[in-house]
Parts: C-alpha cells; structure tokens; sequence
C-alpha cells in the first residue's frame, strides 16, 4: 500500500514525505510546483507533476499505486491573497478538495489525512479555542478550508471515507538534519521574514497592527514546529489504519507568543538588530489565536518533541543560513 501527498514539493508536506520514508513507507507526490520545489523531494518518492483537482491524474495514480492513504497539503494559504483573490482561492482549496475527495472515493482510497487551520475559527470568542467552539472565518482562506472540512464529514456518511481533519495553527521550524525547510520566496510567515531580515535578506519586519487587545497592542499565535506538526500527520495515518472513526484536531501547543516576542526571540538567536517598521493592520488577522490541544494528544497520542519558540527559530535560522550558502 501506498500514500499519496498531495502539495508534498512544499513547506509541510517535504517533510510529510521525509516523515513517511523514514518510517518505511511507500510515498507518491503529486504537486504543481505553484509554490513547491522538486529539488525538496528526497530520493525514494516518486514524484508527479500535477493538479490535485486533476481527477483523471489522481484516479490513475490511485490505481497504478494502490493507495490506501492520502494526506492532502495542496492548497493557497497566504490570507491577505484570499482576501484580493476569494475566488482562485476557492477554485484551488475548495474546488479542487471536491474533486480530490471525489477520485478517492471513487478509487476506493480508506484513509483521508486534511490539512485545515485555525482560520476556521476567525476571532476565537475564548482562548485557548476547542475544537467543538463556533467556526466563522474572517478570510476566504478560512472559508476555503471550512468547506473541505464539511466536504470530508458529508463524504464519510455516505460512503464512509475515514478522515483525520488537522487544524493547523503558526506552524515555523525547519527540519533538525537540515533536509527541509520553508523555501518560499516572498513568504509571509513571521518568522520566516524575520529570519530573512536578521540575514539581511529583507530590509525589515512590518508589523501588521499595534492596537489589539493583547497585552503588547500585537497579534498573538501559537507557533507550532513544522517536525512536531508531521508528527501528528503520522500519528493520525497509524489511529486511521487501527479503526480510528472520524475526528477533527487542533494542532498546537496551547499558548501564543505576540509578534513583538517573535521579533525578539529572533533578534536574540541571531544576534542581529534589524529594522522593525510598525504599520497598520492588515484584512483578515484575528488578535488572538491559541490552540486547546488537548484532543490531540488524547485521541492520536501524540506528543511533540520542539514546544519551544527559540528552537524553532533556530531551525528556521540554520534552514535559512543553509539556503544562503546553495544560492551561493
């Protein structure tokens, strides 16, 4: 048998592929290389250039593989896009989940891993935010992935798909041995830029409105390692193989650190002093977001390995200092 990872030339999903290899398992890619890189694959995956919305793709690869899983990355994710763009957004998160979950279904696929997010939640009207609390999205983005999960639910009653849907809060970090790591050019994630800006790579840090009730006026995120975020992933795939029933998880370490806190944090495992630009707010940003992970590690066990913020971002420093020495 063999999983199939949808978006597994990007950020999460290289290390999904790295995670799934390590353990032995059978892994086929299938990514557009929209915002992916072929050269993130490590050797043993094959790989395929394609749309996830592609059914005929997928229905061959399903069949050619027999696959027994799929974990499903492929997706936009930058908020303020969404929020310019609503309607690529639910073509490529929506649109092309239906089909995909579709082509699974039809291709007798048994286990369904979905990559949601905390969006799902928009402003949390209580904090550390459950799995069970109100979902009203503030961005298309949200919106996106909040119907794949309605999807996936109404796919399960009337053919009985089992699925995991993980909702993923600020996810940083780089793999530890240096074998991946978030390669996006333009990326918008705080503590991607702020690394950049720490190498010199960016001029500075804009940070995004300082009049949030929080305690620093700046929003706050639970950050979660990228490698402790794959955990989970697998975690999922062995509860799904042992009869698992259906389950929705928020995937995060249950407290946020503010984007002034990220700032420093970075400052300090970097020893640099970059330029911090304060501007004002952007379309879409709640104030405040923490996970209650408690669900997780009960249901799937899971228990990560990096819950502390200066590790990630020294990962995410030696990933980026590793990417300045091959562009060089």
């Amino acid at each position: 048998m063999t999983v199939l990872v949808t978006g597994g030339a990007g950020y999460i999903g290289s290390h999904m592929v790295h995670a799934l290899l390590d353990a032995g398992e059978r892994v086929v890619v299938l990514d557009d290389l929209s915002t992916g890189f072929d050269w993130a694959l490590p050797q043993g995956a094959s790989f395929v250039v394609g749309d996830a919305g592609d059914q005929t793709r997928v229905a061959r690869l399903i069949a050619e593989h027999r696959i027994e899983a799929i974990v499903h990355f492929a997706a936009s994710v930058v908020v303020p896009d969404s929020v310019r763009d609503p309607l690529g957004y639910y073509r490529n998160n929506t649109v092309n989940s239906r089909a995909l979950i579709e082509a699974a279904v039809k291709g007798g696929v048994r286990h369904f891993i979905f990559s949601s997010t905390a969006a799902v939640y928009g402003n949390p009207e209580r904090v550390p935010v459950c799995e069970g609390d109100a979902t009203v999205p503030t961005s298309p983005y949200g919106s996106s992935k909040l119907m794949t999960e309605t999807m996936l639910r109404d796919a399960t009653v009337a053919h009985g798909l089992r699925h995991v849907i993980l909702r993923y809060f600020n996810v940083a970090g780089a793999d530890p041995l240096g074998r991946a790591g978030q390669s996006t050019k333009g990326a918008t994630h705080l503590i991607k830029v702020a690394v950049e800006a720490a190498l010199g790579l960016r001029p500075k840090v804009e940070v995004f409105g300082t009049d949030y009730p929080t305690p620093d006026g700046t929003c706050v995120r639970d950050y979660i390692h990228v490698c402790d975020l794959v955990r989970a992933h697998s975690d999922a795939l062995a509860y799904l193989r042992t009869g698992g029933d259906p389950v929705t998880l928020n995937c995060g370490y249950g407290r946020g650190f503010s984007v002034l806190e990220v700032i420093d944090t970075v400052k300090r495992a970097s020893g640099a002093d970059f330029k911090v630009e304060l501007v004002g707010r952007r379309l879409g940003d709640p104030a405040w977001v923490v996970a209650a992970s408690d669900r997780a590690r009960a249901v799937l066990k899971w228990q990560p390995h990096f819950d502390d913020l200066e590790s990630i971002v020294c990962h995410a420093l030696a990933w980026e200092r590793k990417l300045l020495t091959h562009a060089s």
